[in-house]
């Protein structure tokens, strides 16, 4: 008892305060990591401190030095093993808008509106004559290392623009285009694959897709080329498969135009003004 009292005597308000900072920086961390493999690797990674412990504990020796080794070993292959999750995370924070104010924000009403028509648009007629696309629409992460490995074009976007470019006789249908704000601004662009297991009907199209919505929050629309079915990535997943225009249209929507608009209140209204509705 006198060892316990001494103990909370000792304690300040900074140590809480340091403690509850270390806690929320794990709660966030192992937030960012549902969902991942980095979740089973920490899973084993606790099984071995277990073991660590009970040898510790029953003075096993050779299982302590072992396991001592292991982690050591485990330790400094964490940032590699962990760095598609690290790198995620990273970008998440800066996903803020401390630094980079994301370019469809910037759009009003009516120009996001006139975007979502014409990429929607665009998707149904190249699903119809089974020309696959892929169709990055950038948000808060910027993602000039993509355009960079593509054809520039600067252009406003545009249905027919689209559905040019994706023709299977033109030199710029292979690979992504990438679209900011109202401008398409490269074509033939290169996306990083997925690292996760996809469904095997799923071809190299839907694993970039999958892939650069992991690592940034892009929206991205796919057309398959095989069944001329429509999916929109964003944040690992796909959506349910679509083929008509108004399907589309909604899907877009529920991703862009609702999310910018709720970022965009939710910056400007005032405290004391209750929350409406979307």
């Amino acid at each position: 008892m006198p060892e316990i009292t001494r103990f909370f005597q000792d304690v300040t308000f900074r140590d809480l305060f340091d403690v509850s900072l270390v806690s929320l920086c794990l709660y966030y961390l192992l937030l960012a990591l549902r969902g991942t493999r980095a979740i089973q690797i920490l899973q084993g990674l606790t099984v071995l401190l277990i073991l660590l412990a009970i040898a510790y504990l029953a003075r096993l020796q050779t299982l302590t030095y072992l396991l001592n080794g292991v982690l050591v070993s485990t330790a400094v292959a964490l940032p590699v093993v962990f760095q598609p999750e690290l790198r995620r995370t990273l970008m998440r924070l800066g996903q803020q808008g401390l630094l980079t104010p994301g370019s469809l924000r910037n759009l009003g009403k009516e120009e996001l509106g006139r975007l979502v028509d014409e990429v929607s648009f665009a998707a149904s007629n190249l699903s119809l004559a089974r020309f696959g696309a892929l169709v990055v629409l950038e948000q808060e992460t910027g993602l000039e290392e993509i355009t960079e490995t593509g054809q520039p074009i600067r252009g406003m976007i545009s249905a027919k623009l689209l559905q040019t470019i994706f023709h299977p006789k033109t030199p710029l249908h292979d690979g992504a285009v990438v679209i900011r704000g109202a401008q398409l601004v490269a074509a033939a662009c290169y996306l990083p694959l997925t690292e996760q297991v996809v469904d095997a009907r799923f071809g190299t199209r839907h694993r970039a897709a999958l892939g650069i919505t992991e690592q940034t929050d892009a929206v991205v629309v796919v057309v398959s080329e095989e069944t001329g079915e429509i999916r929109i990535a964003h944040e690992g997943h796909f959506s349910r498969p679509m083929t008509e225009e108004a399907d589309i249209r909604k899907t877009l929507n529920q991703y862009l135009v609702a999310e910018v608009y709720r970022s965009r209140t939710s910056r400007v209204r005032p405290a004391t003004t209750p929350e409406g509705g979307s």
